[in-house]
């Protein structure tokens, strides 16, 4: 009998799309699962915790790294690095869970380009104009990072459609639910996921 395989999973959407909140929500119903944290050189915001949300390191240490090809994938977002660790990775897998990985659509595109067997979950708003309501309704943004984040945001949604499934985040509840959905029938699919080192 063949044992298991082990997915996984790559979600993206734009910043403030809810996307963490249905990660969140999703891994704390599903002991199968578990997020691979990602690296970033940026400082951690209020309430942040290093290894938890992310592992904070330095840009040297970082860029160490990239040479060592220590990462699935890199990409520099908003002046900062942000990276996920190839041996986190394969940890997740070896101890009998499915990965997921929280990144943006540079970072998925790569792993896309250079791996197999991941399966690729794009979380979208329900419209621009929502996005930008709840941006807003953060008030953590100075206008002009709050620009950049709706170009970055227009830019990003424009790759929604080489992803795998798209869930649109209209209510949390429903956006959970998909998203629950597509990794109960993927988890049963015996597709491994190979990444050349």
């Amino acid at each position: 009998m063949r044992s298991p395989v082990h997915r996984v999973f790559v979600v993206s959407g734009p910043s403030g799309v809810g996307k963490s909140t249905i990660i969140r929500q999703v891994l704390a119903a599903d002991p199968e699962l578990k997020l691979s944290v990602s690296h970033t050189t940026r400082d951690p915001r209020a309430g942040e915790q290093d290894g938890r949300d992310y592992h904070f390191i330095s840009r040297e240490a970082f860029v160490g790294e990239i040479e060592d090809n220590e990462f699935l994938e890199w990409a520099k977002v908003y002046d900062n690095y942000y990276g996920t660790s190839r041996k986190q990775v394969e940890q997740i897998l070896k101890s009998g869970r499915h990965a997921v990985l929280d990144i943006d659509t540079q970072g998925a595109m790569r792993i896309k380009d250079m791996s197999r067997g991941a399966v690729f979950i794009f979380i979208t708003p329900p419209s621009l104009q929502a996005l930008e309501k709840r941006l807003r309704d953060r008030r953590s943004e100075t206008d002009r990072s709050f620009q950049k984040r709706m170009a970055q945001a227009e830019h990003e949604m424009s790759f929604a459609k080489q992803y795998d499934y798209v869930v649109s985040n209209d209510e949390i509840e429903h956006a959970v639910h998909a998203f629950r959905e597509i990794l109960d029938k993927e988890k049963k699919k015996a597709v491994e996921f190979v990444c050349p080192v």
